[in-house]
């Protein structure tokens, strides 16, 4: 599976592709888009854009993206939830599903604490999808994303098969083997 993985900024959005079996990972694609200094109705057509074409040049099956982090600053927060709107569109657009990851949940995918530092996750990444040298830490947190999908993903394949014979008990019943 092709995982497109972003986390989004208004004036940063980090974006990484890997491609994922579940159980190993490569790196594909991974950067930044920047856009600083520009009105912010011009930022989240650029993000839109450049997001647009990342899904057409790699051809991901899915967006895998970090959700909003509650901030102190209303202002912030909004203006990142613009832009994380403006790179769902853009998956949306290109008829991608879209899932969602809290940032803790995605720190204890690749590190395994949802307490770990931006210099951990960088690690980890670097680690895990064998990088010469380790991302930038938004690239990073991007990357850490589309491996969070990946694990999330595999995991959750594995549930009809953990199901299978397992017994249970319905009010009222008598022991029932599920088949």
């Amino acid at each position: 599976m092709r995982i497109l993985g972003i986390d989004p900024g208004s004036l940063i959005t980090g974006f990484g592709i890997v491609d994922s079996d579940g159980r190993r990972s490569v790196h594909v694609h991974s950067g930044c888009i920047r856009v600083k200094g520009e009105d912010l109705v011009v930022r989240l057509a650029r993000i839109f854009d450049e997001i647009s074409l990342l899904v057409e040049t790699h051809r991901p099956e899915v967006l895998a993206i970090e959700q909003v982090f509650v901030s102190r600053n209303p202002s912030s927060a909004l203006k990142l939830g613009q832009a994380r709107g403006a790179a769902i569109c853009a998956g949306v657009r290109a008829g991608l599903p879209v899932s969602e990851y809290s940032p803790t949940s995605i720190k204890q995918a690749v590190v395994g604490t949802g307490a770990a530092s931006k210099e951990q996750v960088q690690h980890m990444i670097t680690m895990i999808l064998s990088l010469k040298d380790a991302p930038a830490a938004d690239q990073a947190d991007a990357l850490a994303v589309a491996l969070c999908h990946a694990h999330t993903q595999a995991t959750v394949s594995q549930i009809p098969e953990a199901l299978q014979g397992l017994s249970f008990r319905t009010r009222g019943s008598r022991r029932r083997t599920r088949r």
